[in-house]
């Protein structure tokens, strides 16, 4: 199977500016994040980015590069211009790692893409784990997702689903019951070039535009999305200072 990463580096962030270029253990951050992504199989290694400092420093870092428009929406209407731009096939397999996440095991890029191509109708997959405690059930920033028993999503939200109604408020407190299964969307993507190429041209869904979230627009367009389960949860992405210095931290004690 074969699969390519791309990486949408936008330098123009507003929490953390200049994030990708931020030194992390002596090198640019988007400089770790095509190591990690080199570690995997993937044939291809794209960082697409509005800058042109960024996509020097990713070609140093090993990577192809990719000149992409300043105004996308999104990481995943960059990849679509990418797709476009390299004129990848229908079916060509994307991983879409994000530029802020230089501690992404390289076997998660290798899972989400083996999950895609082992399921023919799916045009995205994406990882989950399972949720242990009843306050990050409750944690609007950890996005939630069910599942069928074929693996499929049936919706992504930040409230708490399912919602155990015959379970008293004041129980949900502590531990989840092994009677109850909930768990956490991972932020790590497969798709298929035509899938990128199709939400480009979409418009926003009402639940997405609601819950905040772009995957329920795939669901809102019938884009089967495959989610499979992974033990433990990677290391956390770089948004704010407080970040950077911890991966600062977990990089140095690693080397």
């Amino acid at each position: 199977m074969g699969y390519s990463v791309i990486i949408p580096a936008r330098l123009a962030s507003t929490r953390l500016p200049e994030k990708p270029l931020r030194e992390i253990a002596g090198k640019p951050m988007i400089a770790h994040v095509v190591e990690q992504a080199r570690q995997s199989s993937a044939e291809r290694i794209i960082v697409a980015s509005e800058s042109a400092e960024v996509l020097d420093v990713a070609r140093d870092a090993g990577a192809e590069v990719c000149l992409t428009r300043g105004d996308h929406e999104s990481g995943s209407d960059r990849l679509a211009e990418v797709v476009d731009q390299l004129d990848f096939s229908s079916d060509t397999i994307v991983v879409n790692l994000q530029g802020d996440e230089p501690l992404m095991p390289p076997s998660l890029l290798e899972r989400v893409a083996i999950e895609l191509e082992s399921d023919p109708h799916a045009g995205v997959s994406t990882l989950a784990t399972p949720i242990r405690d009843f306050e990050s059930a409750c944690d609007p920033n950890h996005v939630k997702v069910v599942m069928n028993e074929a693996g499929r999503a049936l919706y992504f939200s930040r409230a708490m689903i399912p919602h155990p109604r015959d379970l008293p408020e004041i129980k949900m407190r502590g531990p989840i019951p092994e009677t109850l299964r909930y768990y956490r969307h991972l932020g790590l993507y497969a798709y298929r070039a035509e899938t990128l190429r199709r939400f480009h041209r979409s418009r926003p869904a009402p639940l997405e535009l609601i819950e905040k979230l772009e995957q329920l627009r795939l669901m809102a367009m019938g884009i089967a999305i495959r989610v499979s389960i992974v033990a433990e949860a990677p290391p956390p992405g770089v948004d704010t200072e407080e970040d950077l210095l911890r991966v600062q931290s977990l990089l140095s004690r690693a080397s």
